[in-house]
Protein backbone atom coordinates (compact mmCIF):
# COMPACT_ATOMS: atom_id res chain seq x y z
CA UNK A 1 0.00 0.00 0.00
CA UNK A 2 1.43 3.57 -1.15
CA UNK A 3 2.39 5.91 2.10
CA UNK A 4 0.11 7.81 3.25
CA UNK A 5 0.79 11.42 3.94
CA UNK A 6 0.72 13.33 7.38
CA UNK A 7 -3.22 13.68 8.80
CA UNK A 8 -5.07 16.74 9.84
CA UNK A 9 -4.32 17.78 13.68
CA UNK A 10 -6.35 15.32 15.88
CA UNK A 11 -10.09 16.00 17.14
CA UNK A 12 -10.06 18.58 13.14
CA UNK A 13 -13.64 17.58 12.31
CA UNK A 14 -15.94 20.57 13.26
CA UNK A 15 -17.59 20.65 9.40
CA UNK A 16 -19.01 18.87 6.41
CA UNK A 17 -15.41 20.28 4.56
CA UNK A 18 -13.48 19.25 7.31
CA UNK A 19 -14.62 15.31 6.65
CA UNK A 20 -14.04 15.99 3.20
CA UNK A 21 -10.70 17.37 3.98
CA UNK A 22 -9.81 14.20 6.67
CA UNK A 23 -10.90 11.86 3.49
CA UNK A 24 -9.06 13.49 1.23
CA UNK A 25 -6.08 12.31 3.05
CA UNK A 26 -7.20 8.49 3.14
CA UNK A 27 -5.41 8.27 -0.44
CA UNK A 28 -1.90 8.43 -0.98
CA UNK A 29 -0.52 12.06 -2.20
CA UNK A 30 0.53 10.16 -5.50
CA UNK A 31 -2.97 9.16 -6.22
CA UNK A 32 -4.14 12.84 -6.11
CA UNK A 33 -5.02 14.32 -9.53
CA UNK A 34 -7.89 16.24 -8.11
CA UNK A 35 -5.89 18.71 -6.53
CA UNK A 36 -3.11 21.14 -5.61
CA UNK A 37 -1.56 18.91 -2.58
CA UNK A 38 -0.86 16.31 -5.55
CA UNK A 39 -2.44 16.81 -9.17
CA UNK A 40 -1.13 20.02 -10.14
CA UNK A 41 2.59 18.99 -10.43
CA UNK A 42 1.05 15.47 -12.04
CA UNK A 43 -0.52 17.27 -14.36
CA UNK A 44 2.30 19.46 -15.23
CA UNK A 45 4.64 16.74 -15.93
CA UNK A 46 1.79 14.78 -18.13
CA UNK A 47 1.17 17.92 -20.63
CA UNK A 48 4.85 18.72 -20.15
CA UNK A 49 5.85 16.27 -23.20
CA UNK A 50 3.22 17.43 -26.06
CA UNK A 51 4.37 14.83 -28.26
CA UNK A 52 3.68 12.26 -26.28
CA UNK A 53 0.70 10.00 -28.07
CA UNK A 54 -2.24 10.67 -26.28
CA UNK A 55 -4.98 10.49 -27.97
CA UNK A 56 -6.97 13.48 -26.25
CA UNK A 57 -4.03 15.86 -27.31
CA UNK A 58 -4.79 16.54 -30.55
CA UNK A 59 -6.58 19.61 -31.52
CA UNK A 60 -10.03 17.99 -31.90
CA UNK A 61 -13.50 18.88 -30.13
CA UNK A 62 -15.34 16.18 -28.62
CA UNK A 63 -17.42 14.32 -30.79
CA UNK A 64 -20.54 14.74 -28.81
CA UNK A 65 -20.13 18.50 -28.27
CA UNK A 66 -20.27 18.92 -32.22
CA UNK A 67 -23.01 16.71 -32.37
CA UNK A 68 -25.43 18.06 -29.63
CA UNK A 69 -24.24 21.16 -31.52
CA UNK A 70 -25.49 19.78 -34.81
CA UNK A 71 -28.88 18.68 -33.84
CA UNK A 72 -30.27 21.54 -31.57
CA UNK A 73 -29.47 19.78 -28.32
CA UNK A 74 -27.14 21.90 -27.44
CA UNK A 75 -27.40 25.72 -28.17
CA UNK A 76 -24.16 27.22 -28.65
CA UNK A 77 -23.56 30.84 -30.16
CA UNK A 78 -22.89 34.73 -29.04
CA UNK A 79 -24.20 35.40 -25.56
CA UNK A 80 -23.59 31.56 -24.43
CA UNK A 81 -21.90 31.13 -21.55
CA UNK A 82 -19.89 27.78 -20.76
CA UNK A 83 -17.66 26.89 -17.92
CA UNK A 84 -15.52 24.26 -18.69
CA UNK A 85 -13.93 22.36 -15.84
CA UNK A 86 -10.47 20.57 -16.45
CA UNK A 87 -10.28 22.33 -19.75
CA UNK A 88 -6.46 20.48 -20.43
CA UNK A 89 -4.44 21.92 -23.60
CA UNK A 90 -7.95 23.81 -24.40
CA UNK A 91 -9.37 21.57 -27.52
CA UNK A 92 -12.69 22.22 -26.19
CA UNK A 93 -12.58 25.38 -24.84
CA UNK A 94 -11.37 26.86 -28.27
CA UNK A 95 -14.13 25.25 -30.54
CA UNK A 96 -16.66 26.53 -27.92
CA UNK A 97 -15.41 29.97 -28.54
CA UNK A 98 -15.04 29.67 -32.11
CA UNK A 99 -18.82 28.77 -32.02
CA UNK A 100 -19.16 32.31 -30.53
CA UNK A 101 -19.77 31.69 -26.63
CA UNK A 102 -17.99 33.05 -23.98
CA UNK A 103 -15.73 30.84 -22.20
CA UNK A 104 -14.29 30.27 -18.41
CA UNK A 105 -11.80 27.34 -18.65
CA UNK A 106 -9.96 26.12 -15.82
CA UNK A 107 -7.29 23.29 -14.97
CA UNK A 108 -4.62 22.41 -12.28
CA UNK A 109 -2.47 22.76 -14.68
CA UNK A 110 -0.17 25.51 -15.68
CA UNK A 111 1.45 23.45 -18.76
CA UNK A 112 -2.08 22.82 -20.21
CA UNK A 113 -3.29 26.39 -19.85
CA UNK A 114 -0.36 27.77 -21.89
CA UNK A 115 -0.68 24.85 -24.62
CA UNK A 116 -4.43 26.29 -24.23
CA UNK A 117 -3.57 30.18 -24.67
CA UNK A 118 -1.60 28.84 -27.70
CA UNK A 119 -4.26 27.30 -29.77
CA UNK A 120 -6.42 30.28 -28.81
CA UNK A 121 -4.41 32.59 -29.60
CA UNK A 122 -3.66 30.51 -33.05
CA UNK A 123 -7.72 30.42 -33.88
CA UNK A 124 -7.95 33.96 -33.08
CA UNK A 125 -10.85 33.24 -29.85
CA UNK A 126 -10.54 34.53 -26.80
CA UNK A 127 -11.14 31.98 -24.15
CA UNK A 128 -10.66 33.40 -19.95
CA UNK A 129 -8.30 30.51 -18.73
CA UNK A 130 -7.38 30.33 -14.76
CA UNK A 131 -5.86 27.86 -13.26
CA UNK A 132 -7.63 26.43 -10.65
CA UNK A 133 -9.14 23.72 -8.42
CA UNK A 134 -12.47 23.02 -9.76
CA UNK A 135 -13.30 22.08 -5.83
CA UNK A 136 -12.28 25.10 -4.47
CA UNK A 137 -13.06 27.40 -7.31
CA UNK A 138 -15.54 30.85 -6.27
CA UNK A 139 -18.23 30.68 -9.33
CA UNK A 140 -19.41 34.28 -10.18
CA UNK A 141 -22.55 35.61 -9.03
CA UNK A 142 -23.99 34.61 -12.74
CA UNK A 143 -24.28 30.91 -13.79
CA UNK A 144 -23.74 29.88 -17.23
CA UNK A 145 -25.33 28.11 -20.17
CA UNK A 146 -23.10 25.27 -20.21
CA UNK A 147 -20.94 23.48 -17.72
CA UNK A 148 -18.64 21.16 -19.65
CA UNK A 149 -16.50 18.01 -18.51
CA UNK A 150 -14.30 16.03 -20.58
CA UNK A 151 -12.13 13.82 -18.03
CA UNK A 152 -12.17 16.05 -14.94
CA UNK A 153 -14.66 14.26 -13.14
CA UNK A 154 -13.86 10.74 -13.32
CA UNK A 155 -10.15 11.80 -11.61
CA UNK A 156 -12.16 12.52 -8.06
CA UNK A 157 -12.43 10.40 -5.33
CA UNK A 158 -15.89 9.08 -4.24
CA UNK A 159 -16.44 11.84 -1.13
CA UNK A 160 -15.67 14.76 -3.61
CA UNK A 161 -18.76 13.51 -6.04
CA UNK A 162 -20.66 15.71 -3.08
CA UNK A 163 -18.58 18.77 -3.84
CA UNK A 164 -18.86 18.52 -7.36
CA UNK A 165 -22.61 18.61 -7.27
CA UNK A 166 -22.17 21.66 -5.24
CA UNK A 167 -19.92 23.08 -7.70
CA UNK A 168 -23.02 22.16 -10.86
CA UNK A 169 -25.72 23.60 -8.39
CA UNK A 170 -24.19 26.87 -7.78
CA UNK A 171 -22.68 27.09 -11.93
CA UNK A 172 -25.58 25.73 -14.29
CA UNK A 173 -28.56 28.00 -14.59
CA UNK A 174 -32.02 26.60 -14.49
CA UNK A 175 -32.70 25.46 -17.87
CA UNK A 176 -28.86 25.18 -18.58
CA UNK A 177 -26.73 22.25 -20.05
CA UNK A 178 -24.05 19.88 -18.37
CA UNK A 179 -22.18 18.11 -20.20
CA UNK A 180 -19.81 15.09 -19.58
CA UNK A 181 -17.69 12.60 -20.83
CA UNK A 182 -15.71 10.21 -18.42
CA UNK A 183 -14.59 6.42 -18.17
CA UNK A 184 -16.87 3.59 -19.05
CA UNK A 185 -17.32 -0.04 -17.32
CA UNK A 186 -16.68 -2.74 -19.45
CA UNK A 187 -13.47 -2.07 -20.85
CA UNK A 188 -11.18 -4.66 -19.42
CA UNK A 189 -8.38 -1.63 -18.49
CA UNK A 190 -7.99 0.49 -20.95
CA UNK A 191 -10.48 3.10 -19.42
CA UNK A 192 -10.36 3.70 -15.30
CA UNK A 193 -10.69 0.89 -12.37
CA UNK A 194 -13.91 -0.56 -11.67
CA UNK A 195 -13.25 -1.40 -8.39
CA UNK A 196 -15.71 -0.42 -5.19
CA UNK A 197 -16.20 2.86 -3.94
CA UNK A 198 -14.72 1.39 -0.61
CA UNK A 199 -12.53 -0.80 -1.59
CA UNK A 200 -10.18 2.80 -3.18
CA UNK A 201 -10.35 3.96 0.42
CA UNK A 202 -8.75 0.48 1.98
CA UNK A 203 -5.82 1.12 -0.76
CA UNK A 204 -5.85 4.32 -0.88
CA UNK A 205 -5.51 4.99 -4.14
CA UNK A 206 -7.77 5.78 -7.38
CA UNK A 207 -6.31 3.59 -10.49
CA UNK A 208 -6.28 5.86 -13.40
CA UNK A 209 -9.90 6.98 -12.75
CA UNK A 210 -12.85 5.97 -11.89
CA UNK A 211 -14.99 3.89 -14.35
CA UNK A 212 -18.96 4.10 -14.28
CA UNK A 213 -21.52 2.51 -15.31
CA UNK A 214 -25.07 4.27 -16.59
CA UNK A 215 -26.39 3.97 -13.66
CA UNK A 216 -24.19 5.28 -11.25
CA UNK A 217 -24.08 8.18 -13.48
CA UNK A 218 -28.13 8.36 -13.61
CA UNK A 219 -27.48 8.28 -9.40
CA UNK A 220 -25.23 10.88 -9.07
CA UNK A 221 -27.08 13.18 -11.63
CA UNK A 222 -30.50 12.58 -11.31
CA UNK A 223 -31.71 15.74 -9.84
CA UNK A 224 -30.76 16.81 -13.67
CA UNK A 225 -32.92 15.62 -16.33
CA UNK A 226 -31.26 13.21 -18.85
CA UNK A 227 -30.95 14.20 -22.54
CA UNK A 228 -28.32 11.35 -24.14
CA UNK A 229 -25.87 8.92 -22.37
CA UNK A 230 -24.10 7.24 -24.85
CA UNK A 231 -20.89 6.00 -25.91
CA UNK A 232 -18.51 7.88 -27.79
CA UNK A 233 -18.12 7.63 -30.89
CA UNK A 234 -14.78 7.27 -32.34
CA UNK A 235 -13.57 7.44 -36.43
CA UNK A 236 -14.17 10.37 -37.67
CA UNK A 237 -10.85 12.45 -37.87
CA UNK A 238 -12.10 15.80 -37.12
CA UNK A 239 -13.17 14.86 -33.68
CA UNK A 240 -12.26 13.35 -30.45
CA UNK A 241 -14.28 10.55 -29.47
CA UNK A 242 -12.86 7.22 -27.96
CA UNK A 243 -15.78 4.26 -27.18
CA UNK A 244 -14.36 3.51 -23.31
CA UNK A 245 -15.37 6.88 -22.61
CA UNK A 246 -19.65 8.04 -21.93
CA UNK A 247 -20.69 11.15 -23.50
CA UNK A 248 -23.58 12.26 -21.30
CA UNK A 249 -25.85 15.48 -21.69
CA UNK A 250 -28.24 16.59 -18.86
CA UNK A 251 -30.37 19.54 -18.88
CA UNK A 252 -31.30 21.53 -15.17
Amino acid sequence: MPATPARPARRCVQTVDDVLDLMDHLFAEQADRWSDRGGADFWDRFYADRGRGVPFFRWAPDESLVAWHADGRLPLGPGTRVLELGCGPGRNAVWLAQQGCTVDALDLSQAALDWGRERADEAGVDVRFARADVLTWQPPAEQYDLVYDSGCFHHLPPHRRLTYRGLLERTVRPGGRFGLACFATGHDGRGGTEADDADLYREGGLGGGLAYGADDLRRAFGWLDEVELRRMRSGDPATFGEDFLWAALFRR
